[in-house]
């Protein structure tokens, strides 16, 4: 299995992480959470306008059809990022999931940058952000509906709300939904390993600006070995979400269970999350979880995405049940 990255790869990262400075994110996220929607929707606007919205879309509905590679390098550029809204609900599981009914009416309007949520019980039972989006879809065993969504409840993070989801009319019956329930787990895993390296470079920084007795406090051990922590819990999850890529793309050996590797993935991906979470916010100490710090809106993200789409006692059920 060929886990290197291409320079395509490389190029649609750069492009994305170019896109996301100039548009200043956290400005971006912060409004969001304030009920402003303009700066995001302009950063979507932009993100359509590179394919991103597009890429597990057919290029006959104005997609990129490209595959789960291209999808979680990019989920992984817009979590170090911190953007707000539905992105693997948009990116990942509603094309996968409207491919799987037969439904293509919608997959244009996703690429060209409309932005949807997803529901999907047992595994991920409220839409995110269904106050913000033109249509929610729902899926309940195998019928796919349009649904309408209850109030938006908020979470942890204050840039993200959750609603419970009544049923419409039904789309499609005898769909089969776990390919897309199962990317939503990958997309939300690349979206925790780009908050994670965040975190972590926040943490670097600060380390190296901050001094205590004529000294960064980076120079001190103990700093030093909570990072090392971090940065080795990343670079070890980051071929685990890739390898699972691989493996939904169909380039995994034969007799590999995807599904297992895609668990495995998301729960690394979270712990290594919530590890530079937690480091970061005790190097920066109590200013890291102010509102007026960065490092808050990346705290907050991390833990409300812990349990999107899978909580980690769920996935790890899925391995053991497996081995």
């Amino acid at each position: 299995m060929d886990f290197l990255l291409s320079d395509i790869h490389d190029d649609l990262a750069s492009s994305i992480d170019a896109l996301l400075t100039k548009a200043d994110s956290p400005a971006v996220a912060r409004a969001w959470a304030d009920g402003d929607r303009t700066p995001a929707e302009a950063v979507f606007a932009q993100l359509a306008e590179t394919g991103v919205f597009g890429l597990m879309v057919d290029d006959a509905f104005g997609g990129a059809g490209a595959g789960a590679v291209e999808m979680v390098v990019a989920l992984e550029q817009l979590g170090r990022h911190g953007v707000p809204g539905p992105l693997a609900e948009t990116i990942a599981v509603a094309p996968t999931l409207l491919r799987a009914a037969g439904v293509t009416d919608p997959l244009e309007a996703i690429a060209a940058g409309g932005v949807v949520s997803v529901a999907a019980a047992p595994v991920q039972p409220r839409a995110a952000d269904a106050d913000a989006v033109s249509t929610v879809y729902l899926l309940t065993g195998e019928t796919l509906s349009v649904g309408t969504a209850g109030a938006a409840l908020r979470t942890v993070d204050p840039a993200r709300t959750v609603s419970d989801v009544d049923a419409g009319a039904p789309l499609a019956t005898g769909v089969d939904g776990s390919a897309a329930v199962d990317l939503g787990a990958l997309a939300t895993a690349a979206q925790l390993l780009g908050l994670g390296r965040r975190m972590l470079s926040l943490a670097a920084e600060y380390a190296v600006a901050r001094k205590q007795f004529g000294r960064a406090i980076g120079s001190f051990q103990a700093v030093k070995h909570h990072l090392a922590d971090v940065a080795i819990a990343l670079e070890m999850a980051r071929p685990l979400v890739h390898g699972a890529a691989v493996g939904v793309d169909g380039g995994a050996p034969e007799g590999t269970d995807v599904s297992r590797d895609i668990s495995a993935a998301k729960v690394a991906a979270a712990d290594a999350a919530h590890l530079a979470s937690r480091q970061a916010l005790q190097v920066l100490g109590a200013i890291g979880y102010t509102r007026e710090h960065d490092l808050s809106l990346y705290l907050t993200k991390t833990r409300a995405l812990v349990s999107a789409w899978g909580t980690p006692a769920a996935h790890r059920a899925r391995i053991l049940e497996t081995l």
